[in-house]
């Protein structure tokens, strides 16, 4: 009877610190018009801190990221991308990540948000 007890308490606690994890959702606006852009961010972001799952929409020039708030934020999350050599938002991607990108994305300029037109 003592170990029913101890067994149901611990489904519980572990239910109810599973529904106390609220993940967040970020949309991130970048220049990615390449398979080889949407491989390289999903691929590397996923291991950020926090982060739970990483897609990219190359028709809308958007990454969807969805991550756990108590463990990262949306800025660290933008400065992971900037780190990939990619722009997020209104943040550039590091130029020296940026000159690692495969020769295709440099050359259509992936990293490099499009200029704005006034």
């Amino acid at each position: 009877m003592k170990t029913l007890f101890t067994l149901a308490f611990c489904i519980v606690a572990l239910s109810s610190d599973a529904q106390d994890r609220k993940l967040e959702h970020l949309d991130i606006r970048t220049s990615t018009v390449c398979d080889m852009c949407e491989k390289t961010i999903e691929e590397n972001l996923i291991y950020e801190r926090g982060v739970k799952s990483v897609s990219v929409d190359l028709a809308t020039s958007a990454i969807h990221v969805e991550y756990d708030a108590r463990k990262t934020d949306a800025a660290a999350i933008r400065t992971a991308v900037t780190k990939l050599g990619y722009a997020a938002d209104d943040l550039p991607g590091d130029e020296a990540a940026f000159k690692e990108l495969p020769a295709c994305c440099q050359k259509e300029g992936c990293g490099k948000m499009p200029e704005k037109k006034e």
